[in-house]
């Protein structure tokens, strides 16, 4: 269980043999994609928002910022999250698994949000080891919160610009940040 909780956050195309190698990869892993597919549209409505997440993109917003949520999700799951979180109106796009052809620690994500957002002028948020190099392969700093089961240390270990407890203390100290 350790193995897989240090992979959360990686994409599934690369999480199989992450985990359990490439073996298992090459027999099972569509079949254990699927699986947790499935599993998780179960969970799905169980999920809750992390607070200050909407708050967050309503200051960048109003700082001029551009907002695009880089997800490599599929299409229902990130329909169900944005109108969870309640930024369809605020944010500026979004990406899904159909604008990426590898996931993270790949930049793939990274740079389709760049292109959606029109510039390469821009700082990543996120909570886990391969949001922080996802991000620095498409050259982009991170600032994260520690929401994703990674301590402090290890995400400045991989390099993050910034480290916050939670998405409230980021946006009460975003001018501290690479978002300002």
């Amino acid at each position: 269980m350790w193995r897989v909780h240090r992979h959360i956050g990686m994409g599934g195309d690369q999480l199989v043999a992450a985990v359990a190698g490439d073996e298992v990869e090459e027999r099972l892993g569509d079949d254990l994609r699927e699986a947790s597919r499935v599993e998780f549209r179960r969970l799905r409505d169980e999920c809750e928002p992390l607070e200050g997440a909407h708050a967050l993109c309503v200051e960048l917003k109003r700082r001029g910022r551009v907002v695009v949520l880089a997800s490599s999700s599929n299409e229902d799951d990130l329909d169900h999250f944005l109108d969870l979180l309640q930024v369809r109106g605020v944010v500026d796009g979004w990406t899904t698994a159909d604008d990426v052809e590898r996931t993270k620690p790949h930049p793939d994500v990274i740079e389709a949000a760049l292109a959606k957002a029109g510039t390469r002028e821009a700082a990543m948020v996120g909570d886990s080891r391969w949001d922080v190099e996802a991000a620095a392969n498409a050259g982009l700093e991170t600032v994260c919160v520690i929401t994703g089961g990674w301590s402090e240390q290890e995400l400045r270990d991989a390099g993050a610009a910034c480290v916050y407890d939670s998405l409230v203390t980021l946006r009460e100290r975003l001018d501290d940040t690479p978002l300002r």
